[in-house]
């Protein structure tokens, strides 16, 4: 075991599921990684595996039949899992914060249906907010619901979805007018909806005018797919509106997008981790002037720069899940966690790449992997900037001056 990112406090069952996640990534995933990625070759068998460990239902209730773990256990197996390939980690991410959504907002009608399904994998999910041109403009949507009689017609195009092809179930963030006066806040008029449809591409059989066009080609992150979402009079039940009442979808929205973070930010840890396990391993392997670089101070200062921010990011990461699995509002915290993380995690990568020297560079070693998926991490869940907006607004609500 690794001495860096240890979690004080963690009970002997947070232990044993974290020790089985970790052998799975040892033994299944980090020896196929790279090929898988290189062909961005969707993870089937890993995928498999980790429904068989049941990581779909970590944090599912165990009335649902999930495991019913804290934010912080899943939390630390994501960041496993990112060790391993963090493509991995965002199939189950997206899934995570759909199931995470139903259990917090849904009717109970849509809990006994939806979680028992997720929590063995048989249903996977995928969320929806961002469409072409908008970014983290969330507000500012066009995608529209019109209520027909006791079902919606939707339309609208919807961008970045991770998950948008494999996945079965689809939260959608939609504009949703009705009822709502003149002048009314534009987040107060959206609305989640739970699309059931066919896993694949093309026009959906099971949801007629739904169309998922294809992968949209990424730099990195593979394996998993992304995808445009495209709804052309898309008949939805009303009873498929998250929570059974509209207007609430931004605020469900960003009660998934908090945890997500959280998530996001274990990503970062992980996939750091990983480049420092490279970079400290190669560093020790290499010779130049008669020596092992490791020996050469310059070298000594990147590693020791390296450990530190694996294992700050980590800590930070930790505190944010345990506040979150306290009841504590923990937006704050979640939005430092993410920004630390994947800031750091691209650091971490880069002086890994460095230590790597041309090597780095060749196709042949894991680090040329992970410095292409790094970059994700900074935009994924809200890009820093928003991260840092947000920081800085809770700041100032937190130490307003009095009087």
């Amino acid at each position: 075991m690794s001495r860096l990112q240890q979690t004080e406090g963690l009970s002997e069952i947070q232990q044993e599921i974290l020790s089985t996640v970790r052998d799975f990534v040892d033994k299944e995933i980090l020896p196929v990684a790279t090929e898988l990625e290189h062909r961005d070759e969707y993870p089937t068998r890993i995928v498999e595996g980790l429904k068989e460990l049941g990581v779909f239902g970590l944090m599912i209730p165990e009335e649902y039949g999930g495991l019913g773990e804290s934010l912080l256990t899943y939390a630390l197996c994501v960041e496993e899992i990112a060790r391993g390939w963090m493509s991995v980690s965002g199939i189950i991410n997206t899934h995570f914060i759909v199931a995470y959504m139903i259990k917090q907002h849904g009717t109970q009608e849509q809990k006994e249906y939806f979680l028992p399904k997720m929590a063995t994998g048989e249903i996977r999910g995928a969320f929806s907010m961002s469409e072409p041109g908008l970014g983290s403009d969330v507000s500012a949507i066009r995608t529209k619901a019109v209520q027909e009689g006791d079902s919606y017609v939707i339309n609208g195009q919807k961008m970045w979805l991770t998950n948008g092809g494999s996945a079965n179930l689809v939260a959608v963030l939609c504009r949703t007018d009705e009822g709502h006066p003149e002048g009314t806040a534009p987040h107060k008029s959206m609305t989640t909806f739970l699309i059931e449809k066919e896993p694949g591409f093309g026009p959906n059989p099971k949801v007629s005018g739904l169309t998922v066009p294809g992968k949209i080609e990424k730099m990195g992150y593979k394996g998993v797919d992304t995808t445009e979402l495209i709804l052309e009079d898309v008949r939805i039940p009303a009873d498929r509106v998250l929570g059974g009442s509209s207007g609430r979808g931004f605020y469900q929205m960003m009660d998934g997008v908090e945890v997500g973070r959280v998530n996001v930010a274990a990503r970062g840890c992980g996939v750091a981790r990983r480049a420092f396990e490279l970079g400290i391993a190669y560093a020790q392997q290499r010779h130049t002037f008669g020596k092992p670089i490791a020996q050469h101070q310059a070298i000594q200062f990147k590693l020791a720069e390296m450990a530190t921010k694996v294992e700050a990011a980590h800590q930070m990461m930790v505190m944010a899940a345990r506040k979150k699995d306290s009841g504590e509002r923990n937006d704050l915290e979640a939005g430092m966690a993410k920004y630390l993380a994947s800031e750091y995690c691209k650091e971490v990568v880069e002086d890994s790449f460095r230590i790597h020297g041309g090597y780095g560079f060749s196709k042949e070693y894991e680090i040329e992997r992970l410095y292409r998926e790094a970059p994700m991490l900074l935009i994924g869940e809200g890009t820093a900037e928003i991260q840092k907006m947000i920081i800085g607004r809770r700041l100032l609500e937190e130490y307003r001056l009095q009087g």
